[in-house]
C-alpha cells in the first residue's frame, strides 16, 4: 500500500514539508500548486528535490472549473489545462486533480460533462498523462461521487479516471456502499480525511475543520471497506484543510497523519477480512489491563516531601530497588515508584521540571505486541541501559517526551516488584484507596487530537465528546478515552492560555505530562476519615458549593452535612453517584484526586470542576508573581 499526503495539510515550506513527510516514512506526496509556486526553484528542480526525499509526486492538484463551460470559456479551460500538464511534466507526476466546477456560468449535463473529459482524455493521451476526477460536496451541478462516475464511464477514455474523497462523500451524508459497484482501475486516486459533527456550510467545514482518520466522526473506515472492495490498488492520500495544523508541528503532523493511515487501514482488513490490504501484519488494538505503576523523578527535600504526602494518603514504603535510588509505595492495587537517581531518564526529567511524573506504567496482554503495535504506527521506542539483575521493560515515548512502560503477565514482566526491589515495610492497613480510576494529562489545546489519535489507534479506547471546563481566567477543553471495561482511563485537557490552572502547570513546569491522578476508594466517607487521622489536607471547598448541591440534588441534610465537614464534591446523573475529594497541590501543580463511584456513574464529575479549579487558584499564588 503505497501513502501519500497532500502538501497542503501541514503547516511550513514546500521544504520543510518534505523533510517531515519523508522523515514519517510516507510513499509519496500530492504537490498542491501553491505550495510550488512559492518555492524558489523551478518545477523541474522541485520534482528532483522531492524524489532525493525518496518520495514521489502521486498527484498533482488542483484544477478547478474546467468541464460544462461555453464558448469562449471552454477553449480557455482547454489550454489552461495544457499549461498544467507542461508543468506536470516538469515535476515528473503523471495524475492530475480535476474537481467539479463551481463556475457561475458552467453548464449542466453528464453528457457535456463527457464529452469535455472525452477531448481531455484523449490531449492528456498524447503527453502520456492521466486526468482524476472529483466531484466537491458544493459543486455547482456535480457534488455526488455517482455524478462524477457516470461522467467519466461515459467518457470512456483509459485516461480519465474517478477520484474519491472520504469528505465529500460522507460530509454530504451519502453512502459509500455504492463505491463498490465501481472498478477499481477507474480509481486513479483516493483521498481521506475525517471531520468533528458539525453543522455548517459545506465549503467552510471542508476548509477549515478536516482532520486525520480517527481524529473526528465521520464514517472513515466504512468509506475505504467501499474502496478497496472495488480492488483498488493505488495511492491511499490524506488531504487535510486545518486551521490547527497550518500552524502546528510539522513534523508531528505528518506523523499523526502515517499514524492514522496505517490505523484506518489496519481496522479495514480487521472489519472486513476478505479484502486484500496490501499492509504488514501487526497487531490488534490492544486491551488495556490497566496502570501498573505511576514513576516520579524526584530528589531531595522534594522526594522526602513527595514520600510524606503519600503517608498522609495511606501509602506504605514496601520495596526499595536493590540498585538505584528508586522507593517503591504501595496501597491496594497502586503503585508509585519515586526516582531519586542522578543518572538516566529520570534525573533528565528531574533536571527539567522538578519533581514531575516521568514514567507510566501500563498493564497489558502482551508488552511484546503492544510494542509491536505502538511502532507500526510511528511511535518512538525508548530503552536505556539496564544494571544487573535487571528485567528489560520494553517502552515508547508519551505525551511531552515522559516514558509509557509495559507490563504483562506471560512473560513475567510483572515479576519486576519481586526481582528488582528488595522488602522494606509490609502493607498497612491503608485508606481504603484500591486502585488508580483515572489518569489526567494536559496539554496545549493543539496538541488534544494528535494524542487522541494516539491512544485510541493503539489501544481499545473509545473516546466521549469534549467537554468545556470554565477556569475562573480562561477555558479547558478536556476529552476522556476510557477502555470498554473502564480499566483505563484518561482524561485530556488542553490549556489556551497560561492563565488557567492548566495553563499555568504546563508553564511552571514546562510541559510535564500528568497533572494529576485519580484515585478509586469504594468508602469515600471511611476514606476521608481515615486520611484526616494520617493529618492530610483536602482541598478545602467554600460553604457556597454545599448551599447549591442542597438545590440541585435531593440529598439529605445529614448527607450534606457529611459532604461538607470532609470537603467532598458530589455528583449524580440518571447512572448512579459520584464523590470527589482533592489534596493540595504540590511540586508545581500536581495533586491527587480521591474518588467513589456508584452505580453506572461513567463521567468525571465535570459540573465541579470550576469550583474545585477556583478552590485550587485561591491557594496558588497571586496572579503575576512569579514562580521562585
Amino acid at each position: 500500500m503505497k501513502t501519500s499526503i497532500a502538501t497542503v495539510s501541514i503547516s511550513g515550506n514546500l521544504r520543510e514539508k518534505l523533510e517531515a513527510i519523508a522523515a514519517a516514512g510516507y510513499d509519496g506526496i500530492e504537490i498542491f500548486e501553491q505550495d510550488f509556486i512559492a518555492d524558489e526553484g523551478s518545477p523541474r528542480d522541485v520534482g528532483r528535490m522531492v524524489r532525493e526525499h525518496g518520495l514521489e509526486i502521486t498527484l498533482f492538484q488542483p484544477f478547478r472549473d474546467f468541464e460544462g463551460l461555453p464558448q469562449p470559456l471552454r477553449a480557455r479551460a482547454f489550454d489552461r489545462a495544457e499549461r498544467k500538464f507542461d508543468v506536470m511534466q516538469e515535476l515528473g507526476t503523471d495524475l492530475v486533480l480535476f474537481c467539479s466546477s463551481c463556475h457561475p456560468e458552467a453548464l449542466g449535463g453528464i453528457d457535456r460533462a463527457a464529452t469535455d473529459f472525452r477531448e481531455l482524455g484523449e490531449r492528456a493521451a498524447a503527453r502520456g498523462l492521466r486526468v482524476g476526477y472529483e466531484a466537491l460536496a458544493w459543486g455547482r451541478h456535480v457534488n455526488d461521487h455517482r455524478d462524477a462516475w457516470e461522467i467519466v464511464r461515459r467518457a470512456d477514455h483509459p485516461n480519465i479516471g474517478l477520484i474519491v474523497d472520504s469528505f465529500h462523500t460522507l460530509g454530504r451524508k451519502l453512502s459509500p456502499e455504492s463505491i463498490r459497484a465501481i472498478p477499481g482501475d477507474r480509481i486513479f486516486f483516493v483521498q481521506l480525511a475525517d471531520a468533528p459533527a458539525i453543522e455548517m456550510d459545506l465549503l467552510y467545514w471542508s476548509r477549515h475543520f478536516r482532520n486525520m482518520p480517527g481524529e473526528g466522526d465521520l464514517a472513515v473506515t466504512d468509506f475505504m471497506r467501499a474502496v478497496m472492495a472495488t480492488g483498488y490498488a493505488g495511492p491511499i492520500s490524506l488531504e487535510i484543510f486545518n486551521d490547527q495544523f497550518r500552524g502546528g508541528n510539522t513534523k508531528a503532523i505528518a506523523r499523526d497523519g502515517y499514524r492514522s493511515l496505517m490505523a484506518v487501514m489496519d481496522d479495514v482488513r480487521r472489519s472486513e477480512p476478505t479484502l486484500d490490504v496490501d499492509l504488514p501484519a501487526f497487531p490488534a488494538p490492544i486491551a488495556p489491563k490497566g496502570v501498573a505503576f505511576i514513576e516520579f523523578a524526584t530528589r531531595g527535600d522534594e522526594a522526602r516531601a513527595l514520600g510524606a504526602l503519600l503517608s498522609t494518603l495511606g501509602f506504605s514504603h514496601t520495596g526499595q530497588h536493590r540498585n538505584k535510588a528508586v522507593s517503591l509505595w504501595q496501597q491496594g492495587d497502586v503503585r508509585i515508584v519515586l526516582n531519586e537517581e542522578t543518572e538516566g531518564y529520570a534525573s533528565s526529567a528531574w533536571a527539567a521540571r522538578g519533581t514531575t511524573v516521568c514514567d507510566i506504567g501500563l498493564q497489558v496482554g502482551s508488552a511484546a505486541e503492544t510494542i509491536a503495535r505502538a511502532t507500526a504506527l510511528g511511535a518512538q521506542s525508548f530503552s536505556q541501559p539496564i544494571g544487573p539483575g535487571e528485567l528489560e521493560i520494553p517502552a515508547i515515548r508519551g505525551l511531552s517526551g515522559s516514558l509509557l512502560h509495559f507490563l504483562d503477565d506471560s512473560s513475567g514482566l510483572e515479576r519486576v516488584w519481586e526481582v528488582e526491589f528488595e522488602p522494606v515495610e509490609q502493607p498497612n492497613e491503608g485508606a481504603g484507596i484500591s486502585r488508580i480510576d483515572h489518569l489526567a494529562q494536559t496539554m496545549s489545546y493543539d496538541d488534544m487530537l494528535s494524542w487522541t489519535l494516539f491512544y485510541t489507534t493503539l489501544f481499545e479506547m473509545a473516546k466521549t465528546p469534549m467537554v468545556d471546563v470554565i477556569d475562573p481566567d480562561g477555558l479547558v477543553r478536556s476529552q476522556a478515552l476510557a477502555a470498554p471495561d473502564g480499566a483505563l482511563r484518561i482524561t485530556l485537557n488542553g490549556a489556551d492560555s497560561h492563565r488557567t490552572l492548566a495553563g499555568r502547570f504546563l508553564s511552571d513546569t514546562f510541559g510535564a505530562p500528568l497533572q494529576h491522578m485519580a484515585l478509586a476508594t469504594d468508602d469515600i466517607f471511611a476514606t476521608a476519615e481515615a486520611l484526616a487521622a494520617r493529618g492530610f489536607q483536602p482541598l478545602p471547598m467554600p460553604a457556597n458549593y454545599y448551599a447549591d448541591l442542597a438545590a440541585r440534588f435531593p440529598l439529605a441534610p445529614e448527607m450534606l452535612v457529611r459532604l461538607q465537614a470532609a470537603n467532598i464534591l458530589y455528583d449524580a446523573d440518571e447512572n448512579g453517584e459520584f464523590f470527589q475529594l482533592y489534596s493540595r497541590a504540590f511540586a508545581g501543580g500536581l495533586f491527587f484526586e480521591i474518588l467513589q463511584r456508584k452505580g453506572g456513574y461513567a463521567g468525571y464529575g465535570a459540573p465541579n470542576a470550576p469550583f474545585r479549579i477556583a478552590a485550587q487558584k485561591r491557594l496558588t499564588r497571586a496572579k503575576g508573581m512569579p514562580s521562585g
